[in-house]
């Protein structure tokens, strides 16, 4: 699995009962002809990441789309796969923090 675009964007929380932020990360992926997942117009993956106070980052849900379809797919990602994700969202927060 390759991410090759993203976009990031903080969700809001009006209410204050939700501690810490909450970012949404859209992420292009490129995945190999013979994964599961593979899709000839791409897979796209919806991670919901949260982020507390202290820093801690982690990965609140996850969605798996077939761009050809626009639909959701029933799968869930292995554990290096999810491992590799969080490591992306977190570096781009990072990043995001710096600038």
């Amino acid at each position: 699995m390759e991410i090759t675009q993203f976009s990031i964007e903080e969700i809001k929380d009006p209410t204050n009962i939700i501690e810490g932020k909450r970012y949404e990360f859209l992420l292009d992926v490129e995945v190999d002809e013979e994964d599961e997942l593979y899709s000839a117009a791409g897979i796209e993956v919806r991670v919901l990441i949260g982020q507390k106070p202290d820093g801690e980052t982690y990965i609140l849900n996850y969605f798996i789309i077939d761009k050809a379809e626009n639909e959701y797919l029933d799968f869930a990602l292995e554990d290096e796969e999810e491992v590799m994700i969080l490591g992306f969202c977190r570096e781009q927060l990072t990043s995001e923090e710096t600038e």
